[in-house]
């Protein structure tokens, strides 16, 4: 009896403990976001507020900051606001209560981007299809670990492995994506949405199925925050690595083990490189400084120049490598920009080089800036053209 006993206050214990976040206070559930069409209705429960903010990434906004406007609290306290007519996309946003950040309490679905954790939503719609998980066959998406000789250090990279990889025999080709001075080697997965648009591409015809190789551009950390040996530390999108040349440099590391260790087709004609900002800026330096290795290439909003104090020697000399690099020639050299971002002065000086030189490229311009809603439009469309 006292053991029966003993095994009923062990199951209590545990039920009470899984559902410890379980609400039965009996208060009215909020619904936020209610998202109707392209129409959504915020809400947040906060009846000692005096003021309820919301800031979303779809807002025209001032500089970096997003755009914010005011909720409305109604007499149970609960502040509201309703957003008409948003065009189909993936959007970012928080509250601010009495100048405090915070994210929704009734979304459970976050994002991270650099060190702000974000509620999302998702409005559906013919751009924003494939970022969705259909009913298609999907690819496998590891976390894997290679040892850098050139670092010292073990590091890691997300690796998609495209349907059906695991029971064939068969060689595919590669795609290198590389992320922006925020990101990690999880930025193109999370807000990228990569392996919903290459599973949806695929599944649709429009893309090859490839394996993608997204590896972590800030040298100076191993791994995603949290995901290193250096622990819980305050994240900084300014690293010290940055325009140091460690990335290009012992970028070929990255192409041996993925060689090593994947069935990939080692070949220029099925190799691609493309990155977004600080990302594109690695793309273009690393193809001009292996000019016979990728025969894609693409700049999605790219940083150009370093400053020009950094003397590292994969950023001297960049006119007679591109020179070369259209000598040895290629398929697709593909650069994308919006019309607001503010690098959008830097990428048509450097297109004006290009054209100077007659080295053939091609230009995409969408609308608005430097955001991950252009990102991953530009992958959308850049995938497509890969490995034909």
């Amino acid at each position: 009896m006292k053991i029966r006993y003993t095994i009923y206050s062990l199951m209590l214990g545990s039920l009470m403990f899984a559902q410890e976040n379980l609400d039965f206070s009996g208060k009215k559930e909020i619904i936020s976001p209610e998202i109707k069409g392209k129409n959504v209705t915020f809400r947040l429960r906060a009846p000692e507020a005096k003021t309820v903010i919301l800031q979303g990434n779809w807002m025209p906004g001032k500089g970096w900051e997003p755009g914010t406007v005011e909720l409305k609290k109604d007499a149970d306290g609960i502040w509201s606001f309703s957003e008409n007519d948003l065009a189909p996309d993936i959007y970012t946003y928080s509250f601010i209560v009495d100048g405090v950040k915070a994210n929704d309490p009734n979304n459970s679905y976050q994002v991270r981007d650099v060190s702000s954790v974000m509620s999302m939503i998702l409005i559906d719609g013919k751009q924003s299809e494939n970022y969705k998980v259909q009913n298609v066959p999907h690819g496998t998406v590891s976390k894997r670990w290679y040892q850098s000789s050139g670092l010292k250090e073990d590091r890691r990279l997300t690796v998609y492995t495209p349907p059906g990889y695991e029971n064939s025999k068969e060689k595919f080709p590669v795609l290198y994506l590389l992320h922006g001075m925020g990101g990690d080697e999880e930025a193109w997965m999370t807000l990228g949405r990569a392996s919903q648009i290459l599973d949806n591409l695929i599944a649709q015809g429009k893309a090859k199925p490839m394996i993608v190789v997204m590896p972590n551009g800030h040298t100076s950390n191993s791994a995603a925050p949290g995901e290193s040996s250096k622990g819980f530390y305050k994240i900084d999108m300014k690293t010290p690595d940055i325009f140091s040349g460690d990335m290009e440099t012992y970028f070929k590391e990255i192409m041996e083990f993925t060689e090593h260790n994947y069935r990939v087709k080692s070949d220029a004609g099925n190799r691609a490189i493309a990155g977004l900002s600080m990302g594109g800026f690695h793309s273009l330096y690393i193809s001009a400084n292996q000019p016979k290795t990728f025969d894609y290439v693409g700049l999605f909003s790219p940083a150009i120049l370093p400053p020009d104090e950094k003397k590292s020697p994969v950023y001297q000399n960049l006119d007679q490598k591109l020179k070369t690099q259209q000598t040895n020639s290629y398929k697709l050299y593909w650069i994308a920009i919006g019309k607001t971002d503010f690098l959008y002065k830097n990428v048509t000086e450097y297109r004006e080089k290009l054209s100077r030189m007659n080295f053939k490229y091609q230009y995409a311009e969408s609308e608005g800036g430097h955001t991950w809603s252009n990102w991953r439009t530009y992958l959308n469309d850049f995938l497509p053209q890969l490995f034909k």
